[in-house]
């Protein structure tokens, strides 16, 4: 179905969310980061979505901020454009805090705030032919919101050389650097997709939100809070529904009943 700037297709627990603004590289525009939002926020708590898949229409991935969007920020007071800088890290947060696996499927450039939608991502592959590039320095700027998403994908030192150049990368060295996990020519790319979903609807899918949980409690914790959290985190989960399920499927060899849906 198509909501305003995005278009969302479903199969067997697979949910793709397509950034549908082909004309402008699915560059940034209010309506596309409200749509954004909504979407993610339904996709919470929707139990017959497993797997979420998030890509662009047409020859890009995304290409930051809408040319007629920094138009308007020109003009814009400081307040204004505080505010405008809170709506859009709301939108990285809500993608970030997703219960649910998020694969990006990269299927073309992406530039700016664009690359921060990659950095969320839990999974990402992208074609061999993608560019990409922290372009804010080019304007004068800098990737202030997105830099807390990339920093758990960069190390410092890549984020140092990116940031202050804006110089455009090739898909080779984003590999490298740790921003994708895997490149594939396009006429591959859906198998790559289907590979990881498969793999990750057979994992709990309780257990696997709790992973993205686990992840970012640890970057927010000191160690010995954050270790009590661990202890506490797996009693619960070995007495969950879901992990007496998995565990009592392991010991009589069966699936567990979450691999049939």
């Amino acid at each position: 179905m198509t909501q305003g700037t995005i278009l969302t297709t479903q199969k067997e627990g697979t949910l793709t969310v397509t950034l549908n603004r082909p004309e402008v590289h699915n560059a940034f525009s209010d309506q596309l980061i409200t749509d954004l939002v909504t979407c993610f926020h339904t996709i919470r708590t929707d139990e017959d979505v497993h797997v979420v898949v998030l890509t662009g229409a047409g020859k890009s991935f995304c290409a930051g901020a809408d040319l007629n969007w920094m138009k308007q920020m020109m003009h814009y007071s400081k307040e204004q454009n505080i505010e405008d800088s809170r709506t859009i890290l709301r939108l990285y947060e809500t993608i970030a805090a997703c219960p649910k696996p998020v694969i990006g499927r990269v299927n073309g450039p992406a530039f700016g705030g664009g690359v921060g939608l990659v950095a969320i991502c839990d999974l990402v592959v992208c074609v061999p032919e993608t560019k990409f590039g922290f372009t804010e320095v080019k304007l004068g700027l800098i990737p202030a919101v997105i830099s807390s998403f990339v920093a758990q994908r960069l190390s410092p030192a890549a984020m140092r050389r990116f940031f202050m150049t804006g110089e455009r990368f090739d898909a080779t060295t984003a590999q490298a650097i740790g921003l994708v996990d895997a490149i594939t020519p396009m006429e591959s790319l859906d198998d790559t997709i289907h590979t990881w979903s498969t793999q990750l609807r057979s994992s709990g899918p309780q257990a696997v939100g709790e992973v993205k949980a686990l992840i970012a409690t640890m970057l927010t914790m000191d160690s010995e809070e954050y270790k009590e959290y661990t202890v506490e985190k797996i009693a619960a989960l070995r007495t969950s529904s879901e992990g007496q399920e998995g565990m009592g499927a392991f010991l009589e060899k069966r699936k567990p009943r979450w691999s049939d849906q």
